[in-house]
């Protein structure tokens, strides 16, 4: 709970194993999103898939352990769970080969699933889950709700296509993109501009979305928010591997920003929080409060 306010959540999309080696940790981007929510306070559910296998109980009791209400969480008998093989180069930035097909890819939501949307503050989508089709025609039907809308655009190729991420940031409130990924997109659609900055504005022309956000890696971020650009310059970790990294940062800045705090408070919490996880192993380790303050106070 922050400033008095909990936050009714929901995210919809890939829950999976990352593989790395002999080792196997939880993840896909919204699930990481929710589980950074939940351990801020928010009430979070995640509507995905899972096999009717022993990856996908494990997925169903971790997700559990976590905290998560698992009632949305579907299990389908002809598609296995979701694996992903991730590779970390010299600078442990990872790169994925992510399985086709996977049960995360034919989302049929129940009907708890669509009251839990219908009832939430906020409801988080990526662009990866709607590689294929049956996922992503339940995405579309899931949007039509009051929730505020937050696009985490996730690049992999080649799951993804120009048309189809023009249709998820036009229903978003709010997108999400690494320096790199507005980059390629503003100029796909032909954008005159180069810096990100401009580029923010120039995506927000394009779309009904009123707030972008920039993640930069080690550099920080930056938060088009109420008309008003806000900048954070990154701080200084170790880093262990930058799975997940992205997406903490987008569920402390979303639930900070959703609960009223102050945004430049909320960006500066939210690039502590994706540096803490960059600096440890895995998309979803325990991080303090009082770790990520401690960050903050020492840059």
């Amino acid at each position: 709970m922050i400033n008095n306010k909990k936050l009714k959540a929901v995210a919809f999309g890939e829950v999976l194993w990352d593989i790395f080696g002999n080792e196997k940790k939880i993840g896909g981007a919204p699930l990481n999103v929710a589980l950074r929510m939940k351990a801020l306070g928010a009430d979070v559910n995640m509507i995905s898939c899972v096999g009717n296998d022993l990856d996908g109980e494990e997925i169903i009791a971790e997700v559990k352990r976590l905290g998560l209400e698992t009632e949305t969480i579907l299990k389908s008998d002809d598609f296995p769970t979701g694996l992903v093989n991730v590779t970390l180069d010299e600078s442990k930035s990872a790169t994925y080969e992510i399985l086709y097909p996977s049960a995360w890819d034919k989302i049929i939501p129940n009907e708890i699933a669509r009251k839990e949307v219908l009832n939430a503050d906020v409801l988080i989508y990526g662009s990866l889950v709607c590689r294929d089709e049956v996922s992503r025609q339940a995405l579309q039907e899931l949007l039509h709700t009051n929730a505020y809308k937050v696009f985490d655009v996730n690049l992999r190729k080649p799951h993804y296509t120009y048309e189809i991420l023009q249709e998820l940031m036009q229903s978003a409130d709010f997108i999400k993109f690494n320096d790199d990924e507005i980059t390629e997109i503003s100029q796909a659609f032909d954008s005159p501009f180069t810096t990100i900055e401009e580029n923010m504005n120039f995506i927000c022309s394009l779309t009904n979305a009123k707030a972008i956000c920039v993640t930069k890696g080690k550099y920080g971020a930056l938060l088009l928010w109420d008309k008003n650009l806000y900048s954070n310059s990154g701080y200084t970790v170790k880093v262990e591997d930058t799975v997940g990294a992205g997406d903490s940062f987008l569920g402390a800045l979303v639930t900070f920003l959703l609960t009223g705090e102050d945004p430049q408070k909320a960006l500066n919490f939210a690039c502590a929080t994706g540096a803490l996880v960059a600096g440890s192993a895995g998309a979803n380790p325990q991080i303090e409060l009082t770790e990520i303050d401690e960050l903050i106070n020492r840059n």
